[in-house]
């Protein structure tokens, strides 16, 4: 079977007792397919997956939600987390009016990234227990990472990911030394863990008619690890240097404060990219090859216009 609007309109019946009166496809993202549906002049976001595995990623995302909106971050309004209505797993969500924030203007962008700082703060002072994905939302025991050290070898893998950037060159030999000995300093990291958004960037923000913050979407990333590197090490990778300083002021890290983390900020996000590379791999063998180039661009630093 195959997600469709028919999946959609089961799935409002099932939970509004009448079928939608429009349902409209949306762009989704890698794992999910995203609808909207109009019922009784209220508009919803349907996301479904085609994987049952996914229902635990929403399971979360509805526990993370709930946890953060008690601290006052602007989130959307779940409805509904099953999959009694279907055969593919699903979330409701009241549809929440905004603009995406990635398509703010100029002169509004740094503002808006800044708030996003702060709204991260907030979100990374929610403690946890475990690290990794499964957390305070699951009741598992088995499969819960109780240390960093078997977050790392576990969950990231960290040696399959070494290994991918070695089996492709992506790094040089001295960057590959370097990648090997931050990873062995990150190890003995000691921090607590704390709730982590995982993906905390522009294309997962709604702006309201000011061009404030009013919903922080997209919550499947979010896991519980040591912060702020692991959300800075995704907030921070593609924004401008101006960018990256906004989103620094507006977290409450002093330049200094930043500069003792930032070793550790890169080593992650360079380690990050191993899934990449092997998505690389997939691709035709012409655009396979410009894939992996650009990879070596970028990790080898040669973007990096302001350190030798």
């Amino acid at each position: 079977m195959k997600v469709t609007t028919d999946t959609v309109h089961d799935v409002i019946k099932h939970h509004f007792g009448k079928a939608p009166k429009e349902v409209r496809e949306l762009s989704g993202g890698f794992a999910n397919f995203v609808y909207e549906a109009d019922v009784d002049g209220d508009t919803y976001i349907i996301r479904i997956a085609d994987e049952q595995v996914r229902l635990q990623f929403f399971i979360k995302e509805q526990w993370a939600v709930a946890k953060v909106r008690e601290m006052k971050v602007p989130v959307p309004e779940i409805l509904e987390v099953a999959n009694e209505a279907s055969t593919f797993p699903y979330m409701i969500v009241k549809r929440i009016d905004g603009r995406p924030a990635n398509q703010a203007v100029l002169e509004e962008r740094l503002a808006v990234i800044h708030e996003m700082g702060k709204y991260t703060a907030l979100i990374n002072s929610t403690a946890t227990s475990g690290f990794g994905h499964i957390f305070d939302w699951s009741s598992n025991q088995l499969s819960r990472k109780e240390t960093w050290k078997d977050y790392l070898e576990k969950e990231l893998e960290m040696e399959k990911r070494l290994a991918i950037f070695e089996r492709h060159k992506i790094l040089n030999e001295e960057g590959m030394a370097k990648l090997r000995a931050g990873l062995k300093e990150i190890e003995t990291w000691s921090g607590k863990p704390t709730l982590n958004h995982g993906d905390m960037r522009l294309k997962n923000i709604l702006l309201n008619e000011k061009g404030k913050i009013c919903a922080i979407l997209d919550w499947e990333s979010c896991v519980s690890s040591i912060a702020p590197q692991w959300d800075l090490s995704v907030a921070l990778h593609d924004l401008s240097i101006d960018e990256k300083d906004a989103f620094i002021d507006g977290y409450g890290l002093s330049p200094k404060e930043y500069r003792n983390r930032a070793y550790g900020i890169k080593v992650l996000n360079i380690i990050n990219y191993a899934p990449f590379v092997e998505m690389a791999q997939e691709a035709k063998e012409e655009k396979r090859k410009v894939l992996i180039e650009d990879m070596k661009t970028r990790l080898r630093g040669d973007f990096d216009l302001y350190s030798l």
